[in-house]
């Protein structure tokens, strides 16, 4: 089989995306399912449709079309703020896109016109990440303005939190934005479809003790993959972590000093140089590199340590000797995952799901 391969397995990724519909759904909160990461592919798409997922969203129109390419009909939405000069695009793919500038919502309206059709606005608020939003000051103005655009639906508000500043999504962050979906509700006269609380990271406080407020909707992408909760990066209970494995070849196995020699200078990547004399080490090298994934992003397998990476070679030290030819599988986090799906040099494969009725709980 080929290398360097990312090894899929679709059963993991339903059966997270069901347990997470299944447990919000407890919690009167729906799932966005996140499809960027894996470009909008169909299979796994479909596994999402097939697991309680109603509403797919993606930061890329590009994934968007692939989708409706692909004969995809679920509601789609464009969860990053659409770009002007995407605007004709934007309408033809997305039931519903993420705003916050009213000079892009003005476009939405005109190319909804065109096409003679209705597009969702959700209007994104800032609350303190500083990444994108409407000051909460300004929503009430920027919703009536949404609300008398012609060909356009105001389908709710949202909010992101814990990615830029990793500002936590708590109770407070919550109550806020309920307060601000109720305000917006009161002054128009309207009942919002939508009151979006963020992504992953609000998995620890939607399915906690606390009440939801007005929150409805969760837009969950590395939860899903990965079975990871992106504040922490640490399993979540009944969530298996190993829908997702990356496989590269050995091409080079020898036994080099741990310290370079000869006057020394930035790395390729201007990395400073950084190394501890250990004496001589079995150093191994995968067909494997910053141009695939993130290097920094990959768990290797036990007993192998990840020594350093240039964009075609990463660099490994093993307890044991590895041969040439040999490969070697590593757990991508969220960041290897989205530049190795990215990359067209790391082969996707699908895999069979392991039978777990008899070997115990499923990771995490």
């Amino acid at each position: 089989m080929t290398a360097p391969r990312l090894e899929i397995d679709v059963g993991a990724i339903a059966h997270n995306a069901r347990t997470l519909v299944d447990r919000l759904a407890g919690r009167g909160i729906s799932v966005t399912g996140v499809t960027k990461a894996v470009l909008g592919d169909a299979e796994i798409v479909q596994a999402l449709i097939r697991s309680g997922v109603r509403t797919l969203g993606d930061s890329r129109v590009e994934n968007l079309e692939t989708m409706r390419t692909a004969g995809i009909e679920t509601r789609m939405a464009l969860i990053r703020s659409p770009m002007l000069s995407q605007v004709d695009r934007v309408v033809r793919a997305a039931d519903v896109s993420f705003n916050t500038e009213m000079r892009i919502i003005a476009a939405l309206s005109s190319a909804a016109g065109r096409r003679r059709t209705t597009h969702g606005i959700v209007l994104m608020v800032e609350l303190g990440d500083l990444r994108e939003g409407i000051m909460p000051a300004d929503l009430l103005t920027a919703a009536a303005d949404v609300h008398r655009l012609p060909d356009l639906r105001l389908v709710g508000i949202g909010t992101n939190l814990a990615c830029r500043s990793g500002v936590v999504p708590d109770d407070e962050k919550m109550a806020e934005l309920s307060a601000l979906a109720r305000a917006v509700e009161a002054a128009l006269g309207v009942t919002l479809e939508v009151v979006s609380g963020g992504n992953s990271a609000n998995l620890g406080w939607a399915l906690g003790p606390g009440t939801v407020g007005r929150i409805d909707d969760l837009r969950i992408g590395e939860a899903i993959l990965l079975g990871h909760d992106p504040l922490d990066r640490r399993p979540i209970a009944g969530l298996r972590t190993d829908a997702f494995t990356i496989v590269a070849e050995v091409i080079e196995s020898r036994i080099k000093p741990s310290l370079p020699w000869g006057r020394t200078a930035q790395t390729a990547f201007g990395e400073p140089v950084a190394a501890v004399d250990i004496g001589s080490r079995a150093q191994t090298i995968l067909a494997l590199g910053q141009q695939d994934t993130d290097p920094l992003g990959l768990e290797p397998p036990t007993g192998t340590t990840i020594l350093g990476a240039s964009s075609d070679h990463l660099i490994v030290t093993s307890d044991s000797s590895v041969s040439v030819g040999a490969e070697l599988r590593f757990r991508p986090n969220y960041s290897a995952l989205l530049r190795a799906m990215t990359s067209p040099t790391v082969a996707k494969v699908f895999v069979p799901s392991p039978d777990l009725s008899t070997a115990g709980s499923p990771a995490g």
